[in-house]
């Protein structure tokens, strides 16, 4: 049975850091590109990145946290993180890890697609306020 279990989220202030745990059961996370996604208040879910296989090493980012975000694997723990530093209130929303359908890289022209995702996660919120 396919699962994926978020954890790591919070209260934090702006500026501050949290980092996103997402960890796998059921499969092997490591032979999957693995998403993160967001949803704010009265908003759609937003794409934030996505990260390959350890293979093929490709990795994506929304523009609004290149820079303050980073994604990366512990294939020991079967697990992915998504660590985000310099927090701002915009980032405030429920984040959600989630497997492709099938495929081990995060391809450019559409890993922003929540459609290309087959198991998700129950979520995590995260709040940034002072």
């Amino acid at each position: 049975q396919v699962q994926l279990v978020e954890s790591g989220g919070g209260l934090v202030q702006p500026g501050g850091s949290l980092r996103l745990s997402c960890a796998a059961s059921g499969f092997t996370s490591n032979d999957y590109a693995i998403g993160w996604f967001r949803q704010a208040p009265g908003k759609e879910r937003e794409a934030v990145s996505c990260i390959s296989s350890s293979s093929v090493g490709i990795n994506w980012y929304v523009g609004s946290v290149r820079g303050r975000f980073s994604v990366s694997r512990d294939n020991s723990k079967n697990t992915v993180y998504l660590q985000m530093n310099s927090l701002k209130p915009e980032d405030t929303g429920i984040y959600y890890c989630a497997r492709v359908i099938s495929g081990r890289a995060c391809e450019q022209s559409h890993w922003s697609s929540p459609v290309q995702y087959g198991s998700w996660g129950q979520g995590t919120q995260v709040t940034v306020s002072s």
